[in-house]
């Protein structure tokens, strides 16, 4: 059985669980001769200089191996920075056109802890994209249908060549036993994602539950202006349903174009994506600073007399900015629910 590249890919809209961004790493290569494997996860678009060489040829934007003389193949193994369900691959061959490998295989595995280069060799690999053509600078995309997490991925060119980019786009699935408390239930690394946006001409939303802070307008989440009566919005799907305590709304380096205000409510129930009467209000509409981190506390305090009130738990969180404008980051702290931990566990294999 060989998988082709897909036409469609609508795993795109995944985030990429390898992403440098969320402390993935290129661990160990096979063979890495001509250009680095640490090139396979770099945050951008290969660049290419046609008249750039060094003491061993050519020099690329990417990993390549020597020209193979026996038989086998490279590989090389990929920490995730989260773990997750992969649903598809993108294994991107730019400017390698006349040493690109004619087939790719991506293997998974779950191994827990930090193993080094000879635990993993000796881990469980099944396959997650079997070996399927690939083409010369190309963005070769491959659906996955496995639909068990991984820790890491093992990506073999059949038999060498270079490979620019790699990207691994699927659902997190993190590990249940650090996300007791109060956390960060938006964040991408605890399991957050985008899943609807209303503009994003200037820079992706998926920008702003990245970790850490922004450090210039560039990482966060801009629109373009509008010229209509309408309004800006991101949706996210929390890491579960959780009960929202406090959240923050950071417009940080935003500062001739913040939002003029900005609105956040949790819908409880996929099915009520597109039914606003049911969506609950956690942070009503109120003005933005430019260039501002704002806190907010969600629900009424306690106070000596009173234990105060407990959100509901909520799956989603939609932010609304009026008209438009940019924000650096949202962070949704809250608690999640036992149940929501309970089946976050069940879902991980354990070695």
């Amino acid at each position: 059985m060989t998988a082709t590249p897909s036409t469609t890919p609508d795993f795109l809209t995944l985030p990429d669980l390898a992403s440098r961004t969320l402390a993935g790493a290129v661990v160990h290569a096979d063979d890495e001769f001509f250009a680095e494997k640490e090139n396979l996860l770099l945050p951008g678009e290969p660049v290419f200089d046609p008249t750039l060489f060094g003491h061993k040829g050519k020099v690329y934007d990417g990993w390549e191996s020597r020209r193979r003389r026996t038989p086998g193949e490279d590989a090389a193994i990929i920490r995730l920075g989260v773990p997750g369900v992969v649903r598809g691959v993108v294994v991107d061959t730019a400017f390698f056109r006349g040493n690109y490998p004619p087939q790719v295989a991506l293997d998974g595995a779950w191994v827990e802890g930090y193993p080094d280069a000879e635990q993993l060799a000796a881990a469980s690999w099944r396959p997650l994209v079997p070996p399927s053509p690939a083409q010369g600078d190309t963005r070769n995309a491959y659906a996955v249908a496995d639909e068990t997490p991984v820790t890491h991925v093992r990506l073999r060119m059949i038999p060498d060549g270079g490979i620019a980019r790699l990207r691994v786009h699927g659902e997190p699935a993190p590990d249940p036993r650090f996300l007791a408390g109060t956390v960060d239930l938006a964040a991408a690394e605890n399991g957050g994602r985008i899943v609807d946006c209303s503009d994003l001409f200037y820079s992706s939303p998926a920008n702003i539950i990245a970790p850490g802070r922004s450090r210039h307008m560039g990482e966060g989440w801009e629109n373009a202006r509008r010229r209509d009566d309408g309004n800006d919005h991101v949706t996210i799907a929390l890491a579960g349903p959780g009960t929202v305590d406090h959240v923050e709304i950071d417009t940080s380096y935003y500062v001739g174009n913040a939002p003029g205000s900005a609105s956040l409510h949790g819908i409880r129930r996929a099915e009520d994506l597109d039914r606003p009467e049911t969506w609950v209000e956690l942070v009503p509409r109120t003005p933005l600073q430019p260039d501002c981190r704002h806190r907010f506390l969600v629900g009424a305090p306690a106070g000596p007399d009173t234990p105060g009130t407990d959100p509901d738990p909520v799956r989603f969180v939609r932010i609304d900015v009026f008209p438009d404008g940019g924000i650096a980051r949202l962070r949704v702290h809250g608690r999640l629910t036992a149940d929501a931990l309970e089946a976050m566990a069940a879902r991980l294999p354990r070695s």
